[in-house]
């Protein structure tokens, strides 16, 4: 398998917009393989697609991602800014598609019903990788409305995939049906072992077959002991389990847990400190020369 590992920016909860360029810089230059952006609406993410448009422009090789909260958006337009974004950073672009976060404010601002993001997702799916193949689209949907509808910049990857996260029995069944990749967060390897044995029965379900290249995770790390307050908020999300088994605390603890999830099956890591460096550059060093190696 081909490890690799990117790294995720969280917004101006990590650092101030002005500095972004500069992290994307020093990832490079560390040979990290991907930058990658969650987006919401309320919490103080970056917008993914201005931010990696410019992520792209200051970098000629590092990869550009983001977890792209689909529903709530136009698909004709969604289509045509990814192909162009790809277009323009050369076939960089990664994209994982959710479905939004759950909170009342969030998805009042997405403008969606709740109930209805999973089907408006499903629906849209088919309808941008058409438009990405260059078809012109009649389509009358549930939520979308297109009359020879097409697109005339095509993106650089054909295809341009689409990767879901997400641990529900119903989010397993969307990656085997539609899902060109899976990655999760917030489990443990044991986890993502039975996820990723759930994710392939249900493609096989529906004829299809994920690449074994395409499984990856979202791994948080901690530089030390978790604070208390890291420690409440992993509990709110997971109360069942451990917040240590969640999120390794030492340098060995993050190679021991890496090397778990390639025991797994899973090749691609997202990394990301729970607390906010006090010096970026000099926590990518670190963090590179604690993982890069591990890198085939």
């Amino acid at each position: 398998m081909k490890i690799r590992f990117g790294f995720t920016c969280r917004g101006s909860g990590d650092l101030p917009i002005e500095d972004f360029p500069q992290l994307c810089v020093d990832l490079e230059r560390l040979n990290f393989d991907s930058v990658w952006l969650p987006e919401t609406m309320l919490t103080g993410s970056f917008d993914p697609l201005v931010a990696l448009t410019h992520a792209a422009a200051c970098t000629e090789k590092l990869k550009i991602g983001s977890h792209l909260i689909l529903p709530g958006r136009a698909p004709i337009r969604l289509a045509r800014e990814l192909a162009m974004l790809d277009r323009l950073s050369q076939g960089r672009l990664l994209i994982i598609a959710v479905i939004g976060l759950p909170d009342p404010g969030e998805v009042e601002a997405q403008g969606v019903v709740r109930s209805e993001r999973g089907q408006m997702m499903d629906e849209m799916v088919p309808l941008l990788r058409r438009l990405w193949a260059g078809e012109t689209i009649d389509h009358s949907g549930t939520f979308y409305q297109m009359s020879e509808a097409s697109i005339t910049t095509l993106p650089v990857q054909q295809p341009l995939e689409l990767w879901f996260g997400g641990t529900a029995p119903s989010a397993l069944r969307r990656v085997g049906r539609i899902g060109d990749g899976y990655i999760p967060g917030l489990s443990t390897p044991e986890e993502g072992k039975e996820k990723k044995l759930q994710v392939e029965t249900a493609a096989n379900e529906f004829n299809r077959a994920l690449d074994p290249e395409h499984f990856g995770v979202n791994l948080t790390y901690s530089r030390g002991p978790l604070s208390s307050e890291a420690r409440q908020s992993l509990l709110h999300r997971r109360p069942e389990i451990d917040p240590e088994q969640l999120v390794p605390t030492s340098p060995a603890a993050l190679q021991e847990t890496i090397e778990a999830w390639i025991t797994a099956g899973y090749s691609k890591f997202l990394l990301r400190p729970i607390e906010p460096a006090a010096n970026w550059s000099e926590e990518l060093e670190q963090l590179a020369s604690e993982v890069l190696g591990l890198q085939s």
